[in-house]
């Protein structure tokens, strides 16, 4: 569907994506504000959509980027008032391979439904109600289906050389311009920093990407192979999770390397009751350990740097 014409008042959302998880049935919706630096925009979403969205129950934001976890939910139209209820996701509903959203809402939110009928991801749309002014708006935009697959890594470098952050990051940017997929964050998490084995600083890193189901394998090892080519140390693990929820026990087994020193044992019996798979890269394995406490952190980037308790 052709979109309406794009009135001065119109700014268009840089981009939009909806991973779905299947296990949980629940979609990660991501939104890039209008023309991806609308930090306004984003900021007045970010309290609005989640207080009258009731499919809405997990929010953050990072600049002009949004990001919701959602339970699918039929739709249903839902009063709006000025300035205190102003705007609000009506419903999200899982169709085979996509993802259809409701949003609704008044004068300058009603506006904003209009500008994510130009973004980057969506497939079609349907203008229910052409908001602005003291109007109601109401859009429904369809997205293709992707998976969501998170990837830890740590110890990549040596004494004298090296960084794990960068790397991977350029990892990560690298392989999402050659596979066309998206790169969605990444999260640099303090580990405990008297552990007796770290390089300098002790850090690990998480990255995460959306893929269509049959990019996933081929990301994975894509991944891996850079990492064997370009890591210069011995004990590099690799950690990889598909998904959107984490389980408690993977959270609490982040938050205790934070403070503690955790055994290989120990990692290996975490990974195998959360679903996670882990990686040697060269010979060693004590790279796991910190490669599967990043996961749960790629949703907390502020809470990843921070020291733990002692």
């Amino acid at each position: 569907m052709g979109n309406m014409e794009l009135k001065p008042w119109i700014s268009p959302h840089n981009k939009i994506l909806a991973l779905y998880d299947e296990k949980n049935n629940v979609i990660e919706l991501i939104e890039d504000h209008a023309r991806g630096t609308c930090i306004g925009g984003a900021a007045w979403s970010s309290y609005h959509y989640p207080r009258n969205s009731p499919c809405i129950f997990w929010s953050k934001r990072e600049g002009s980027r949004l990001f919701f976890k959602i339970k699918p939910s039929v739709s249903k139209e839902i009063s709006l008032v000025p300035s205190y209820y102003p705007a609000c996701i009506e419903s999200v509903i899982v169709e085979n391979n996509k993802i259809k959203v409701t949003y609704s809402g008044l004068a300058g939110a009603g506006v904003a439904a209009i500008g994510r009928t130009y973004a980057e991801g969506i497939e079609n749309f349907e203008v229910v109600e052409y908001g602005g002014g003291r109007k109601f708006g109401k859009v429904i935009i369809t997205l293709p289906k992707k998976e969501k697959i998170v990837i830890g890594i740590d110890d990549t470098d040596k004494k004298d050389e090296g960084a794990t952050y960068s790397l991977v990051n350029e990892i990560a940017y690298k392989l999402s311009l050659e596979m066309k997929v998206d790169y969605i964050e990444h999260s640099i998490v303090q580990l405990y920093p008297e552990n007796p084995f770290k390089t300098q600083n002790c850090v690990s890193v998480a990255v995460s990407f959306a893929v269509f189901p049959h990019q996933k394998n081929e990301l994975i090892e894509r991944f891996r192979k850079k990492l064997e080519e370009y890591t210069l140390s011995e004990e590099t693990g690799m950690a990889v999770f598909g998904g959107i929820i984490f389980d408690d026990i993977l959270i609490e087994y982040a938050k205790k390397a934070k403070s503690k020193i955790i055994t290989i044992d120990e990692t290996y019996d975490v990974a195998s009751e959360c679903n996670v798979r882990l990686i040697k890269i060269k010979k060693g394995e004590r790279g796991l350990i910190g490669a599967l406490a990043a996961l749960p952190y790629i949703d907390y980037p502020d809470d990843a740097v921070k020291l733990g308790d002692k």
